[in-house]
């Protein structure tokens, strides 16, 4: 780690001493701009960033990079901001897309997300993760049945994700499907037991089927040591 810091310190003395012979030079801009981010410089970043663009205003990935500076900054308006400048130089470039769903997801802008993430699967439809945002954002407005089918391409392409199977399993669960959301969380289960237990017994996605004996079963079942411990429910 001490050698990697070193050896940036010494590639932002490096540009400094190319911008010091041609300050124009909208690379050594640019690429300062990366070392500082590296460095997690992030407001120094952000002014060679900057400097990069007011050379060379189409330098996509200058944009790109600076709305990743944007959100590790938490200035995330600002950000999308400088995606959506990215984009209108490369519209292809499916990160693009996503990232700037990612962050429209986190501003709680679920239809503009999603919208982003269909952009970013048509470009690159076997994306785990843009399917997985996309299902985040479905499940966050309510609409379950979409969110499913979106966790259902992430299973595709990954079979043994227990953060999907899990997911699956909420939205089953708000939809009433008692035995698909146990299919579901056994398959969470399976793949990472530690993980979901205590998460299981307290997720509110499942508070309206915790009457249900098949789901009663299936908690007794995951637990059995805990004998009493979903006694609490009464019954409907």
């Amino acid at each position: 780690m001490f050698s990697a810091t070193k050896e940036y310190e010494e590639a932002v003395a490096f540009y400094d001493k190319a911008l010091e012979i041609k300050s124009d030079d909208h690379q050594s801009w640019y690429n300062r701009g990366n070392v500082q981010l590296n460095l997690g410089r992030l407001e120094e970043a952000l002014v060679s960033y900057d400097k990069a663009l007011e050379i060379k205003p189409d330098k996509n990935q200058a944009w790109y990079n600076r709305g990743n500076v944007l959100v590790n900054l938490g200035r995330l308006e600002e950000a999308v901001t400088s995606y959506d400048k990215a984009l209108q130089i490369k519209p292809e470039y499916d990160k693009y897309w996503k990232n700037r769903a990612n962050i429209l997801e986190n501003l709680q802008r679920y239809e503009e997300a999603i919208a982003s993430y269909d952009l970013a699967l048509r470009i690159n439809p076997e994306d785990e993760a843009t399917w997985d945002g996309r299902g985040w954002a479905f499940y966050e407005l309510g609409h379950f049945e979409e969110a499913i089918n979106s966790y259902e391409q992430v299973l595709r392409l990954k079979p043994t994700d227990d953060s999907a199977w899990y997911n699956k399993g909420c939205c089953h669960a708000l939809l009433g499907d008692v035995v698909s959301t146990i299919e579901c969380l056994s398959q969470a289960v399976s793949l990472s037991p530690n993980e979901y237990r205590q998460i299981v017994i307290n997720d509110s996605d499942f508070d309206d089927i915790r009457d249900d004996m098949r789901f009663r079963a299936f908690l007794k079942g995951y637990a059995p040591e805990d004998e009493g411990l979903y006694d609490h429910y009464p019954s409907r």
